[in-house]
């Protein structure tokens, strides 16, 4: 009997003859600098945990000590009975690390764009995006009612082209959206000028911090580093990447977090998640606040490993962050770079369409605080060797 749904097997395939599809690995163990992957050991270069604290002691023993005290979950929704007293002292700890009048955490990072973003405006209002934004972000915005536009990334006179035709056009309530770092080419945005742009034509903006923090501003993120800890109005991010734990945050000023976690579907109807991510996430804040050495390492690594790549004859593209692209180009190649990387001991991933644009593969770097400089010299020697075997460099 034909099954239904057989068509996606075959769009499957197609996706596969393309190189455009991911090969699951599997970590044995914990997210660490070095690890365990399908049996192989490998040094990690594919993991979002640049401060290497996923599996820092102490974040282990907040968790054991939190499922001793509140148990295994929360039970309930947030909105329903699920928010418990150490969700909300995570929810204080957020405002006091975004330094903002108040914060709370969602299920995860997508589900504040997802959730939020669609309640901010109405029919009538406008976003306006980079072009470059997360997908949490176009899927948000797309699922507004609010009128969109997208400016070409990074580009600023194009943004203020948009936001001189909102005005011309008699917009009265604009959100300007834009990562923080993006994800894929490790590029910051320029957000002390997209937010002059947006105070001068009258907008609010949004940011999303996901790879900021724990990076930028000795560890707080892209309002520090721009001191824009007061002027930026929405301010999103999550605690699965270099805070190594998990779960989505939103921080600003009170009337924002009591609107949100009274409109957000995505925060209304899911579980508020267990008590014991609440107690890792409170300690990992707590470190990065207190270990700035950690961040200086990270910066240390990402400046040297960016210098020695690029003078093997990579690009590494529009980089600025310890996420460092080793830019391909074809699908293909960058599959095979990605598996040859792993017959060396280094885990590394193609990054291949839809993620990025077609023709704009690239092996995505992440540097991580707890390697050393053996580790990265040990990855250039690699990078050097397939890229003269594969004709690359």
């Amino acid at each position: 009997m034909t099954k239904k749904t057989e068509y996606l097997q075959k769009k499957y395939e197609e996706m596969k003859e393309e190189g455009l599809t991911w090969k699951i690995r599997d970590l044995e163990g914990p997210s660490t600098a070095h690890v365990t992957v399908d049996g192989k050991e490998c040094i990690m270069l594919a993991s979002n945990n640049y401060l290497d604290l996923a599996n820092h002691p102490e974040l282990r023993k907040a968790a054991k000590e939190a499922v001793d005290k509140y148990g295994a979950g929360a039970g309930s929704d947030w909105s329903i009975a699920g928010t418990m007293d150490i969700h909300e002292e995570l929810w204080d700890k957020i405002a006091e690390f975004k330094e903002t009048e108040a914060g709370m955490t969602y299920q995860t990072g997508f589900a504040v764009n997802a959730g939020l973003i669609p309640q901010l405006l109405e029919k009538g209002d406008l976003l306006i995006s980079d072009e470059l934004n997360h997908g949490s972000i176009i899927d948000g915005v797309r699922l507004s009612r609010a009128d969109k536009m997208i400016y070409g990334h990074s580009d600023m006179g194009e943004l203020e082209d948009c936001l001189k035709q909102a005005q011309e056009e008699g917009y009265e309530r604009m959100f300007v959206i834009t990562d923080g770092v993006f994800s894929m080419d490790g590029d910051i945005a320029k957000m002390d000028e997209i937010q002059d742009l947006a105070d001068e034509y009258g907008a609010m903006t949004y940011v999303d911090d996901a790879h900021g923090e724990g990076i930028l501003g000795d560890g707080r993120g892209i309002a520090r580093e721009f001191n824009l800890e007061d002027r930026i109005d929405v301010e999103m991010g999550t605690f699965s990447k270099a805070l190594g734990g998990f779960g989505g945050m939103l921080a600003g000023d009170e009337g924002l977090i009591n609107y949100a976690y009274n409109t957000s579907r995505t925060w209304l109807l899911s579980a508020a998640f267990p008590p014991h991510v609440a107690a890792v996430n409170i300690k990992a804040l707590d470190l990065v606040m207190e270990e700035t050495e950690r961040v200086e390492k990270l910066w240390d690594l990402t400046e040297y490993f960016k210098k020695e790549i690029e003078s093997l004859g990579y690009d590494t593209g529009r980089s600025e962050t310890p996420i460092i692209p080793a830019m391909i180009g074809d699908s293909r190649k960058a599959q095979k770079l990605a598996d040859r990387l792993y017959d060396e001991g280094i885990f590394a991933l193609a990054i291949v369409y839809p993620m990025v644009a077609k023709g704009q593969a690239r092996i995505r770097n992440q540097i991580n605080a707890g390697m050393d400089y053996d580790d990265l010299d040990y990855i250039l020697n690699a990078y050097e060797k397939l890229g003269k075997e594969m004709d690359l460099i």
